[in-house]
C-alpha cells in the first residue's frame, strides 16, 4: 500500500482572494500527515483558530500526487532529472 502523505500549512496572505502569502519566510508548517482525515483535521483545528483574520488561511498539500513514479511526467520528476 501507498502511503499518501499530506503537509498543513497556513499564513497570512497578500489578499483574500489570491493565493500568495505576504511573508513567505513566515508560513506556518503544521505539519506532515499520513493520511487526509488527520490532515483534514489538523487543518479544519488551525483554520478555526484563525476565523477572524480574513487574511489568514491554510491548505493541505497532498505530498503524494508530487511524484509518482509510474506517471510519465511528474512533475518532481523533472526536477530530478
Amino acid at each position: 500500500m501507498n502511503q499518501r502523505l499530506h503537509l498543513v500549512f497556513g499564513g497570512e496572505l497578500v489578499d483574500s482572494q489570491r493565493e500568495e502569502f505576504v511573508d513567505p519566510t513566515a508560513i506556518h508548517v503544521v505539519g506532515l500527515f499520513p493520511d487526509y482525515a488527520s490532515a483534514f483535521a489538523a487543518w479544519k483545528s488551525h483554520a478555526q483558530r484563525t476565523v477572524d483574520s480574513a487574511q489568514t488561511r491554510y491548505f493541505i498539500a497532498h505530498l503524494h500526487r508530487l511524484y509518482d513514479e509510474k506517471r510519465e511526467g511528474s512533475p518532481t520528476g523533472e526536477l530530478i532529472a
